[in-house]
């Protein structure tokens, strides 16, 4: 079992930057996708990014595309996800979480091993 921590979370006003962490611990970081998504106050859980275990594969949500960018050390068992220019949009609940390795890499069914998510609020 992969445990993940999230943290880096925090207010911003509109186009600040933050930098999100995820931690994995316990029996193996495999080599697997690791997902960022989030999720707003009545909305589902919706999929921001995802990146392959070497690096080479990356996809973004479209609207977060040339705004965010995910990168991973496998060396640390960490995930990041750098977020530039926020808009109060991007507030919501930040969450990551490990690929099962079947299914889609874009829908959170697909992914087990979810941290408790970090807060990020952007004030315009």
């Amino acid at each position: 079992q992969v445990q993940v921590v999230e943290s880096g979370g925090g207010s911003v006003q509109a186009g600040g930057s933050l930098r999100l962490s995820c931690a994995a611990s316990g029996r193996t970081f495999s080599s697997t996708y690791m997902g960022w998504f989030r999720q707003a106050p009545g909305n589902e859980r919706e999929f921001v990014a995802t990146i392959s275990y070497s690096c080479s594969s990356t996809y973004y949500e479209d609207s977060v595309r040339g705004q965010f960018a995910i990168s991973r050390d496998n060396a640390k068992n960490t995930v990041y996800i750098q977020m530039n220019g926020l808009k109060p949009e991007d507030t919501a609940i930040y969450y990551c979480a490990q690929h099962r390795q079947q299914g889609s890499v874009f829908l959170p069914p697909s992914y087990a091993n979810w941290g408790q998510g970090t807060q990020v609020t952007v004030s315009s």
